[in-house]
């Protein structure tokens, strides 16, 4: 809804750019000032190369945004700020939001996507445009993964082209369980997703419940007693732990099961090939946009003797 001249603003988001070393500081200092969330982001256009596994990437100079309730007074927050932090902060905003319906607001922007010849991903309130296709019910978010993302959508399209009949997928890196779900959609007997963030876990699990496949997903952590191996290892993740994690990936996996590797780079693509060339027979890459698949078999152990 839009306010009325004697409303007060919804929300009222407060920015300020520093230096990369500030920014986790000046983000809990935010919360503790009665943030109601604080989110990071590029304030110089820099490019964020990929970082090590367990670190945060940041840049340079981050601005660093938190969002308020709307009657809060943003004067007083500015001056505590600059007291606390003087110069150190290079820029402040402050901007009033207004309330609006949020659900219209995305379905402006995100559409039933179709993968393959029959899997379609389509957020809630839309109707299938093929009512009789596989239909995946799955709502944007920044967190985890819909399918618009171009690894994502290179995954979907490698499921979709499988007979999925009777077999069993693991999704490493599952995030929101787009891949298992749609997996199970397409007719695979169970899938298995793991990942290191209990947050994906809870979604996966939700939009396995929202799609009717929870009975078939189970889901972990890398750390707990791995399932038996599968029929297909799909992994979504990137370059860096697709190296690292190579012997892990591959023990997952039955001998002659189906492989697919993203969430790299095409120039990334070779690097994490060869981590795996020993044990995976590779098809030709496959490559939407600046973003690169690996997909292969992994191949029958020797004959002894």
């Amino acid at each position: 809804m839009r306010m009325n001249a004697d409303q007060e603003p919804a929300w009222r988001q407060l920015a300020a750019t520093v230096e990369e070393t500030l920014a986790e500081p000046l983000s809990d200092w935010f919360m503790d000032a009665g943030a109601l969330s604080v989110s990071l982001d590029d304030a110089g256009d820099q490019p964020l190369f990929e970082p090590p596994p367990g670190t945060t990437p940041l840049w340079r100079l981050t601005r660093v945004t938190a969002l308020f309730a709307g009657d809060i007074d943003p004067a007083p927050i500015a001056a505590a700020a600059r007291a606390r932090f003087g110069g150190q902060i290079l820029a402040w905003d402050s901007t009033v939001l207004e309330d609006q319906p949020w659900e219209r607001a995305w379905m402006e922007h995100f559409q039933p996507m179709r993968f393959g010849r029959r899997l379609w991903i389509c957020p809630t309130g839309f109707e299938p445009p093929e009512p009789e296709a596989v239909n995946v019910i799955l709502d944007p978010g920044l967190a985890f993964g819909t399918g618009t993302h171009p690894t994502t959508a290179l995954c979907l399209d490698w499921l979709e082209s499988l007979d999925l009949a009777g077999r069993t997928v693991l999704d490493y890196g599952c995030g929101s369980g787009i891949l298992a779900v749609a997996a199970l959609k397409l007719g695979a007997a169970a899938a298995h997703g793991i990942d290191i963030d209990p947050q994906a876990l809870t979604a996966s699990a939700e939009n396995a419940r929202k799609n009717g496949v929870e009975p078939g997903l189970t889901l972990g952590y890398p750390s707990d007693p791995s399932p038996p191996p599968a029929d297909v290892v799909v992994a979504n993740i990137l370059s860096g732990p697709l190296v690292a994690l190579a012997a892990d990936i591959l023990a997952r996996l039955k001998p002659g099961g189906r492989l697919a590797l993203s969430g790299l780079l095409t120039e990334q693509a070779d690097t994490v090939r060869a981590a795996y060339a020993d044990a995976v027979a590779f098809d030709p890459v496959g490559q939407r946009e600046d973003w690169a698949i690996l997909t292969g078999v992994k191949r029958l152990p020797a004959p002894v003797g």
